[in-house]
């Protein structure tokens, strides 16, 4: 079968083994992939033959013998290694049906930008009427994360180079640098790293929280001395980690979506023989939101 391989020109078509399904994994045609921009930065640190990719959505072609999770022919989105082929393999607890009325692709688009979106705004705990910085939010888990906080009651700040389409998606405030932020904030969900999350740092309240989701700058955070004391109660740094399990929020993801709460932009897309355009555009930072990919 064809599928997205690793090689010393970077990502292209190739050919690899059909998927071999373990007992709770099923088995999907998959109709988009999604490139996210770590897999884009990090594609040559691949052995050479790897399929690449995580995020896929199409449909059941095989069920899991175990008997869990979704049976033949249903719609799937779902995350996990290998992604980027035509048939690819999923554990179960990796699968989320998407609903009637929502497309494919933005199924192959919500993943793993989704999960780091809701499960670092739920780790911020009750955000009703606190203020919550986004920064990074042009991208695709930042204009997520823009929407997930506004609808947990949040008053949404929103930190991108380019703002284009952010008050839509719900932040009350868009800045193109920190220093425009007039105000402290209670939460920080931070992406870029470097000195940017240095300044963040500095924009967050007494027992406040900044979770350290991304590091796009690819620079080192040099905190100057005394700069992470804070008189009052303890601001807390925390990192962003967890991939397991994410059905369930897959399927809570979804739900938003086809409710019409939750908006995934895709800011790019082709088929997936032009996967070095897609890795080009997103390490230009060319796209707003998500990259995606159709296979045919």
């Amino acid at each position: 079968m064809q599928a997205i391989i690793a090689g010393p020109g970077g990502p292209a078509l190739g050919t690899a083994p059909e998927p071999d399904p373990a007992p709770d994994q099923v088995v999907v045609a998959v109709r988009h992939a999604s490139v996210n921009y770590g897999e884009a930065r990090y594609a040559a640190a691949w052995p050479a033959g790897t399929v690449l990719g995580y995020d896929a959505a199409g449909v059941v072609v095989r069920a899991a013998r175990d008997g869990s999770g979704p049976g033949e022919g249903q719609r799937v989105a779902a995350v996990g290694a290998g992604a980027g082929a035509e048939r690819a393999a999923f554990g179960t607890d990796s699968v989320a049906v998407v609903p009637d009325g929502v497309d494919l692709a933005t199924g192959a688009a919500l993943q793993l930008a989704g999960k780091m979106a809701l499960r670092t705004v739920r780790a911020a705990g009750s955000i009703v009427g606190r203020r919550v910085l986004v920064t990074g939010a042009s991208g695709g888990v930042g204009r997520l994360a823009v929407q997930l906080a506004r609808l947990g009651g949040a008053h949404v700040v929103a930190a991108a180079g380019r703002t284009d389409g952010l008050t839509g998606l719900g932040a009350h405030e868009v800045v193109t640098a920190l220093d425009q932020v007039g105000e402290a904030v209670d939460v920080v969900l931070e992406h870029v790293g470097g000195r940017h999350l240095i300044d963040a740092w500095a924009l967050l309240r007494p027992g406040g929280v900044l979770q350290s989701i991304g590091w796009a700058s690819d620079a080192p955070a040099v905190f100057p001395p005394n700069s992470i004391f804070a008189h009052g109660p303890a601001k807390t740094l925390m990192s962003f980690g967890d991939a397991s399990r994410p059905a369930a929020d897959l399927t809570t993801l979804l739900g938003l979506v086809a409710a019409g709460h939750l908006r995934v932009d895709v800011g790019w897309r082709g088929p997936w023989d032009t996967v070095t355009a897609a890795v080009d555009a997103l390490l230009a930072r060319r796209v707003p939101g998500k990259a995606v990919l159709d296979i045919s």
